[in-house]
């Protein structure tokens, strides 16, 4: 029973999108700038971690068998 309904009331006009800002060569400068920091940050995390995404990368230390390890 939908002619019992109300009607959908008629949806506002579409706003264009807004002009992106103009990008400088001094603001590229800056973003380049920020973005080699971050790149050195991580590189700098990166090698003190020693394992992989397997997991260690050396081989296991193994013992050999003592009386109460069976």
């Amino acid at each position: 029973m939908s002619f019992l309904s109300p009607k959908m009331p008629p949806l506002p006009p579409v706003q264009p999108l807004p002009e992106p800002p103009k990008v400088t060569d001094e603001d590229k400068a800056r973003i380049a700038s920020e973005q080699a920091a971050i790149e050195r940050k991580r590189r700098g995390r990166k090698s003190t971690i020693l394992t992989g995404p397997l997991g260690t990368e050396d081989e296991a230390t193994t013992k050999e068998k003592t009386l109460l390890g069976s």
